[in-house]
């Protein structure tokens, strides 16, 4: 079906969109997949907050011109989806990795942050990121084990002065 300029000015001004709020993307070919797995993987996206979509690449390319996700234009070739992960950074890239595990037909083409673009390998790297809370959690361990341990310390004062008394009064009995 032959897209008319205003659907494709509606889908380049929504990917474009989607790119100057999003902080990671990833593209992936998705050529000899189902409607129905692509279906699942566009809920699974909906459900961790990923924006996916299928896009023509001169579309791509036209909406990810002027943004930090420029370099992801000389990777799309083929059949592209691409997602955006909007609120964490590891989000699509954990979608998309998962779903290649699923999904023999699946496979990674690149992967951009911050304005580099990484290759299909480099996967692992940002989708083992940890999530926000995941990392305040992490955080928050390392900021308490101090002071727990003081604490710790100061109690412990107390309790040898107590068991030291408590050895002295069964000594004098005795």
């Amino acid at each position: 079906m032959a897209l008319r300029l205003e659907q494709k000015q509606a889908i380049v001004a929504e990917v474009r969109a989607a790119a100057d709020g999003a902080s990671s993307a990833v593209l992936a070919d998705y050529r000899g997949m189902s409607v129905v797995e692509l279906t699942d993987l566009r809920r699974r996206a909906r459900d961790s907050g990923v924006y996916l979509r299928v896009v023509r690449n001169t579309l791509l390319r036209r909406a990810i011109a002027g943004t930090q996700y420029e370099c992801l234009g000389e990777v799309a070739v083929g059949p592209t989806i691409l997602a955006f992960a909007t609120e964490d950074l590891g989000a699509a890239a954990r979608l998309l990795k998962g779903a290649t595990r699923e999904f023999d037909e699946l496979a990674v083409k690149a992967l951009s942050v911050g304005g580099q673009l990484f290759g299909p390998d480099d996967i692992d790297r940002l989708a083992t990121l940890p999530t926000r809370e995941q990392a305040i959690a992490q955080l928050m361990a390392t900021l308490q084990g101090p002071i727990a341990k003081l604490a710790r310390t100061l109690k412990e004062v107390p309790a040898k002065l107590t068991r030291i008394l408590a050895a002295v009064a069964t000594a004098k009995e005795n």
